[in-house]
């Protein structure tokens, strides 16, 4: 396995959300039947992840007892004789994964976010998973990155064409092209304007990263909106090692936005091989 440690930065407020988000976080927001925290994880461990590191905050309590083992409800479930449900249940941690959670004490950025996991990742490359992002690929998205990395040993960024008047929402890449799916990047910048962008590939929420990102993070001045940003310090990594873009099979939906979490749950619901055919009827008789 070329890549075994994740971070998970998952200490926002998730302000979009609100009132949803007042008592609970955005990342235990349900897209059909399971958070969205746990579609980023089950796609870390698809790619041969086996330690989750999670950058939290105050009022994130919620993700650790998902990821903790309820001991009632599974005895319940057990002398109920519901072993399908309890099966589930088991299933959202195998007993290979190990969490571990870290405090992001201020919000200053992803880049802040990132640098609060550098002792659990030590010297060895690491995934970035941003639980916003959504992503449903065949293979899953980070596995296909993970495969990537294993090729050419260096920084991976999932990358995406935007619409020229959503460059301001993204990091944004540029460089030479490698083949019909890899970049050889050259410039990253942070949400620039659709006058001022180097292209139309903007970063999406996964990433492998060398560990040599993290000094660049911590040597680096406050960027775009006064943050720590993550963008900046690759950029600054471009300077002493090779990083690609890899436009990645697959489909994303932005569910930090409520657009996306609705495209979300609709296109995953019709795809559900229990739901999808009866929520598939439901549609077809609404008057739209």
């Amino acid at each position: 396995m070329y890549v075994k440690k994740a971070i998970f930065p998952v200490a926002g407020l998730g302000t979009r959300f609100l009132p949803a988000t007042k008592a609970q976080p955005k990342e235990m927001l349900p897209v059909v039947d399971k958070p969205l925290i746990q579609y980023a994880v089950e796609e870390a461990y698809a790619a041969g992840v086996r330690e989750m590191i999670f950058v939290t905050g105050r009022h994130k309590r919620p993700i650790e007892d998902h990821f903790d083992m309820t001991f009632e409800l599974e005895v319940a479930l057990e002398q109920s004789g519901k072993h399908d449900l309890l099966e589930v249940v088991r299933s959202v941690k195998p007993d290979d994964m190990e969490c571990i959670y870290v405090r992001q004490a201020q919000a200053l950025g992803l880049g802040h976010a990132v640098l609060c996991g550098q002792r659990l990742v030590g010297d060895e490359p690491f995934a970035v998973l941003l639980a916003d992002d959504l992503m449903v690929g065949q293979p899953p998205v980070l596995q296909q990155m993970v495969e990537q990395y294993g090729e050419w040993r260096a920084s991976i960024l999932a990358v995406q064409e935007v619409p020229a008047e959503h460059t301001r929402r993204y990091g944004i890449v540029a460089g030479t092209e490698v083949n019909d799916r890899l970049v050889d990047v050259s410039r990253i910048v942070e949400k620039p304007t659709p006058e001022a962008t180097p292209s139309r590939l903007g970063v999406a929420g996964r990433y492998i990263l060398t560990p040599g990102v993290f000094h660049e993070i911590a040597t680096q001045p406050r960027g775009v909106g006064g943050e720590i940003q993550l963008t900046d310090g690759i950029a600054s990594l471009l300077r002493r090692e090779k990083v690609f873009a890899y436009r990645y099979e697959g489909r994303r939906y932005d569910c930090g936005s409520k657009e996306g979490f609705l495209e979300a749950n609709v296109e995953l619901a019709l795809a559900h091989p229990q739901l999808g055919p009866g929520f598939r009827d439901f549609l077809k008789g609404l008057a739209l």
